[in-house]
């Protein structure tokens, strides 16, 4: 299948390896790509690190950055912490473009509570994207499971439509999926161009549903979510972008971060072929 692999260091967050460390746990491991949080990049500057060092580290490693995560209230009705919002999403662009980055997370920050309208969800996206026209960056709408408000992929593919823009696209999740609706058969309806970038886990059959946190996520095909059927329509839609691994359990925070990353590879690898 025509999938790249990607690390997201909330992989390996519970080992404290700074960015350049990250980096050569990512290399080390056979990842193509790896997806950094706007936190990280935080502390590495702050330690006194280079973001150009960190850019060049990356190339040199031959690693793309197809995402950097960050948090943001680009959504909220408030007007005054939206604008606060948008200051800190222009920020994040930026660290984005310094680093060689695609796209930037834009999720539900400060809507998980719900009672914000999808078309106003919609407005607001629009805003974001043209604000991300400056900087080269492209915001990629992303949903939370547990969140009242873009919580579904359905909802997503909703705001996204009625942005009018074409470079609207999606950030969807194994676990958010799950967590929102339980169901993948709208991964039927993405098209090559719709969806941005794909976060691959597993999760478990106890606890259920409605109950099942972050920390329960585990190694692909370790778990009951129907990957065969979610890579296949992956395929089927013509995505050809990264498969970007996402975990938060603190078992695998146990572990060497080596070989965490490794077996993490091996397990989505191993996933795809069985699809």
């Amino acid at each position: 299948m025509p999938f790249g692999y990607c690390l997201n260091t909330s992989t390996i967050k519970g080992h404290t390896l700074s960015l350049p460390e990250e980096i050569a746990v990512t290399v080390e491991a056979g990842y193509d790509g790896i997806e950094p949080w706007v936190s990280e990049l935080d502390a590495y500057v702050e330690g006194g690190g280079d973001l150009d060092d960190v850019r060049r580290r990356i190339a040199d490693a031959g690693l793309t950055v197809p995402n950097l995560i960050g948090f943001f209230e680009w959504a909220v009705d408030d007007d005054a912490r939206r604008e606060q919002g948008l200051r800190e999403a222009r920020r994040n662009l930026e660290l984005a473009r310094r680093i060689g980055a695609r796209r930037l997370a834009a999720p539900p920050m400060g809507i998980t509570g719900g009672g914000v309208r999808l078309d106003a969800l919609a407005e607001r996206y629009a805003a974001l994207l043209a604000i991300g026209e400056d900087s080269g960056v492209t915001p990629m709408l992303e949903f939370w499971g547990m969140s009242k408000s873009l919580g579904r992929l359905s909802e997503a593919l909703y705001v996204a439509a009625e942005t009018g823009r074409r470079d609207a696209c999606l950030l969807a999740d194994v676990f958010h999926i799950y967590k929102g609706s339980g169901s993948f058969a709208a991964l039927r309806l993405l098209g090559p161009e719709t969806l941005g970038l794909f976060h691959v886990n597993d999760y478990p059959a106890d606890p259920p549903r409605d109950a099942i946190t972050d920390a329960a996520r585990v190694f692909p095909g370790d778990g009951i979510a129907p990957l065969g059927t979610i890579f296949g329509d992956l395929a089927r839609a013509g995505f050809t972008g990264m498969l970007s691994l996402e975990l938060f359990n603190p078992a695998y925070w146990a572990m060497d971060a080596r070989e965490a990353a490794q077996t993490g590879l091996a397990k989505l690898k191993a996933a795809v072929s069985a699809a």
